[in-house]
């Protein structure tokens, strides 16, 4: 359990550690596993094997969650769309996966989002009714999967009212009620790698960011630090490559087809009180919806697409305007409220890496849409692991099968993964979580830290301000990022510990407090940049 008075003892991440870390790892002594790519697969894979008793080096060339973990819905599916495509395997997992995350690993971090799908004059009855027997079947997955009703409601059906209340900017002509489900949803899927990183490190494996592998082989990499430009080999005797979408980039013969995934970030204001998000049917499209998420900030996400991506692939992808007016048209289908493009404050893509199925000649690769969601363990002729496809949901599932590969490939001495049944840093029971000493938002981000967290705003009250006027985020959280989660720069700090950096007008706004933080001066007595190593 935290002390109120600081964090999960051993799990710091800070500038001071990764340099300490990263010394005694380049030429040092072999570790049992070295994980490639810190996004939810590979600090999984960090925390299932440094649970099972093995030494861990994980690395990644940029931050924590740099890539495709930070750019998802927020959401943890229960698999509603894989099993109506017939995918049973995949859904099934994703119920109980789902389950792990909201009633025993993270209950902190995920919470029970209400949807409700409107039956506008654009849903058929016919399509009504497909839609309330698949929410029936959800929840017979929630039943299959053991998660208890308390934590997931069942599905029913809403008056026309009712729809209007929880969706005040629906188009009221022609509504004739809705259909209210439920599924889980994270307060941020940054804060859930941050947690799986910590939680790793908490049990001693080596978090290294921005140290760039240059070279993969079965018995370790050549890495280069990208804070120093000094290169250097890290030996393993396992190794596992959990980076995404450039998996294909460092083991020949794996098969990438990318997907890019588009959401839009609308402000408050926009679309006035949302109390529940929003299933919007794709017209045209037996098993697509847009959604419309509500955050714990006050922004809407709506998103997202499904469009293929040919060519080099960028670190971090552009929000095409051809994906953005086409989640416009979606929305305005619905709604009463008069949306264009100058409402959109801010769009993120992110990059799938979904296997690809396609035959190796001749014949037509099916839509990326069309592509299953299942994951898969490759191990290549060297013995290099790599771990492909699934999605956020199912990270858990992932990196323990990787593990489980790497240690059946490289016979190492271990046991059976415990992830199941272990919490992240910051998890207690609900109960628990209630009772604590600290604003409902931070308990959300924090869970059991929350206290701690505001007790640095408490100690200094410019800490105590949003570091951006109109949005939550203060001075302690970004200090208590500097300390205990890896931030290691700005872009850390508005891009990923905080979602600031979504909106570019208010990133722009955010930056000379950041920057002030960042060089000490919002601190009493500080004598500059060692913010982010000293303790608390």
């Amino acid at each position: 359990m935290t002390s109120l008075s600081g964090p999960v003892p051993g799990s710091s991440l800070s500038a001071a550690r990764r340099r300490r870390e990263l010394t005694d790892s380049v030429g040092g002594p072999a570790v049992d596993v070295l994980v490639v790519g810190l996004g939810a697969t590979g600090a999984g894979a960090a925390l299932d094997a440094a649970a099972r008793g093995l030494s861990v080096v994980a690395v990644d060339a940029h931050d924590l969650a740099f890539g495709t973990s930070r750019f998802s819905s927020k959401l943890v599916h229960g698999g509603l769309r894989y099993l109506a495509s017939g995918q049973l395997g995949v859904a099934h997992e994703s119920a109980v996966e789902r389950g792990v995350l909201m009633e025993r690993t993270a209950p902190h971090l995920v919470r029970a989002q209400p949807f409700v799908l409107p039956l506008t004059p654009l849903v058929s009855r016919g399509r009504a009714a497909l839609a309330r027997a698949g929410f029936r079947a959800g929840d017979t997955l929630r039943l299959a999967a053991r998660t208890a009703r308390a934590t997931l409601p069942p599905p029913r059906r809403l008056s026309a009212v009712e729809t209007h209340r929880l969706v005040p900017a629906l188009r009221g002509d022609g509504l004739r009620g809705g259909l209210l489900s439920w599924d889980g949803r994270l307060s941020d899927d940054v804060r859930l790698v941050t947690a799986l990183a910590r939680t790793a490190a908490g049990r001693g494996a080596r978090i290294l960011t921005r140290v760039r592998v240059l070279g993969l082989g079965p018995a370790g990499a050549r890495v280069r630090d990208e804070l120093t430009g000094e290169e250097g080999e890290i030996r393993a005797r396992a190794v596992i490559n959990a980076s995404g979408v450039w998996a294909g980039g460092l083991v020949d013969g794996v098969r990438i087809r990318p997907s890019r995934g588009t959401h839009l970030v609308l402000r408050p204001e926009s679309l006035g009180p949302l109390p529940a998000g929003v299933h919007i049917p794709v017209p045209g499209e037996n098993n697509r919806f847009v959604l419309v998420l509500p955050q714990d900030d006050g922004r809407v996400y709506v998103g997202l697409t499904d469009e293929p991506v040919d060519g080099d692939l960028p670190d971090v992808p552009e929000a095409p305007e051809t994906d953005i007016g086409f989640l416009l048209d979606v929305l305005r289908s619905v709604l009463h409220v008069p949306l264009h493009r100058g409402d959109v404050a801010g769009a993120f893509a992110g990059l799938r890496p979904l296997l690809d199925t396609a035959p190796e000649r001749g014949g037509t690769a099916p839509r990326t849409a069309d592509l299953s969601r299942r994951h898969a363990v490759l191990t290549s002729a060297e013995g290099v692991v790599t771990v492909v496809g699934g999605k956020l949901t199912t990270y858990r599932r992932m990196a323990e099968d990787a593990v489980d590969t790497a240690v059946r490939v490289r016979r190492l001495p271990a046991g059976p993964s415990t992830t199941a049944s272990l919490p992240l840093v910051g998890a207690a029971p609900p109960h628990v979580l209630a009772r604590l000493p600290a604003p409902h938002r931070l308990v959300g981000r924090y869970g059991t830290e929350a206290p701690a967290v505001r007790a640095l705003g408490t100690r200094d009250a410019r800490l105590d301000e949003p570091v951006l006027p109109g949005y939550p985020v203060t001075g302690a959280e970004l200090l208590w990022s500097l300390r205990h989660e890896g931030a290691l720069d700005e872009a850390d700090l508005l891009d990923r510990r905080t979602r600031i950096g979504l909106v570019p007008a208010d990133r722009a706004r955010a930056l000379e407090a950041v920057r002030e933080l960042l060089d000490g001066s919002l601190l009493p007595g500080s004598g500059g940049s060692g913010t982010a190593d000293r303790p608390v």
